[in-house]
């Protein structure tokens, strides 16, 4: 199970890269470029639903594997072994997952928000300060995931 994890770890980059260079492909091409994007969206959804049930899978084969091996200790100690391994772990995929939503939020702010404030900018010198507080909002939402993952690591 573990190998199959580690398998899936190095192949789910390489399928996001693939149907990202697929969908560049087909959009030189003259395809619709919402169909490329939606490949990429279910790719990307396939992938994490795969991961989370892998590593919830491996998780627990490490705490099967650590309560066996735990027979002649006592049950508590078992217990609270199995419960701290689960709970790092589910608490750095909740760290990886905030970073990353974190980041594609703040991408999608940037890309409404940045062309807007150079398009303003250039009708209007004056309207800077404003414009780029809205790219500067747009910015912290990224800066806001990464300093709650730093929170939850800190916490493990």
């Amino acid at each position: 199970m573990t190998a199959l994890f580690y398998v899936l770890l190095i192949a789910a980059p390489a399928a996001l890269l693939t149907t990202a260079f697929i969908a560049v492909r087909k959009r030189n091409q003259g395809r619709s470029a919402k169909r490329a994007m939606g490949m990429n969206l279910a790719t990307f959804g396939v992938l994490v639903v795969l991961m989370s049930v892998l590593s919830f899978n491996v998780f627990a084969a490490d705490a099967d594997t650590a309560s066996a091996d735990a027979a002649a200790q006592t049950e508590q100690t078992a217990a609270e072994a199995s419960t701290s391994d689960s709970s790092k772990g589910l608490g750095l995929l909740a760290a990886g997952l905030v970073t990353g939503l974190a980041g594609i939020g703040g991408g999608i702010a940037l890309a409404a928000a940045a062309p807007a404030a150079i398009a303003a900018t250039a009708e209007n010198p004056k309207s800077f300060g404003k414009s780029l507080i809205f790219v500067a909002l747009g910015e912290s939402i990224a800066l806001f995931g990464v300093v709650i993952s730093i929170l939850i690591i800190n916490n493990l």
